[in-house]
């Protein structure tokens, strides 16, 4: 099944740019692209695509706002936010919009598909970089009202060497930055990483980031001796 996109973003090329990279992809098809946040949402709603890629920083409506009225009053559409600034209170604003995916412009174009294909799939992709460093903060987004401490469930059934792993997933870091810090295999971090969630019950790294700081996880351990 082909994945309909609408893009929105002000700045033409970059707009163009993406159009290329996703039409190329076997599963994509971009079925409008647009300069504003009022087109992006009178493009949705006329198009009825299945996820919406929206620049934080637009004219007559910014990305956010134009996720906030489009996320709640669009069955199943996805949307995922772009911006060059990772200022902590877009990332706030964004999560709490409901969006499925917040990623940097920098971020290379195999990244970005691969963004896509998560938020698509219903999953939620926050650019490493920017889960990383604001970790607290996103978990203070996700769980407003975090009860107390309690013995984590499904923890005590992860290996020591999983236990590693969905610290530093946790913590922000990537596959690629996990294989580094352990001294393992990719492939074999993404099946520690696969097992882990299996075995907590999440979803994605956000649920895993969410439960962490639920359970007060983060702050009983330091990731940076792992």
């Amino acid at each position: 099944m082909t994945l309909r996109i609408v893009i929105a973003d002000d700045h033409v090329m970059f707009r163009s740019g993406l159009r290329a990279v996703l039409d190329a992809q076997p599963d994509m098809s971009c079925v409008a692209d647009v300069g504003d946040g009022y087109s992006a949402v009178e493009a949705v709603r006329a198009l009825r695509p299945d996820l919406a890629i929206l620049d934080v920083r637009m004219p007559k409506l910014d990305g956010i706002a134009a996720a906030r009225e489009l996320v709640p009053a669009t069955k199943d559409l996805k949307v995922v936010l772009l911006t060059t600034f990772d200022a902590d209170d877009y990332v706030r604003k964004a999560l709490a919009s409901g969006v499925s995916g917040f990623v940097l412009k920098s971020l290379p174009p195999e990244e970005l598909v691969t963004a896509i294909r998560v938020a698509a799939r219903g999953d939620t992709y926050i650019d490493p970089s920017i889960t990383r460093r604001l970790v607290p903060r996103l978990a203070d987004v996700l769980v407003p009202n975090t009860p107390p401490r309690s013995t984590a469930p499904g923890v005590d059934r992860l290996t020591a060497r999983e236990h590693e792993v969905f610290l530093l997933m946790a913590a922000g870091f990537s596959n690629a930055e996990i294989s580094d810090q352990l001294y393992v295999g990719s492939q074999t971090v993404k099946t520690h990483v696969s097992r882990v969630l299996a075995k907590l019950g999440l979803r994605d790294r956000v649920h895993a980031v969410r439960f962490a700081h639920h359970y007060g996880l983060i702050e009983q351990h330091d990731t940076s001796g792992l």
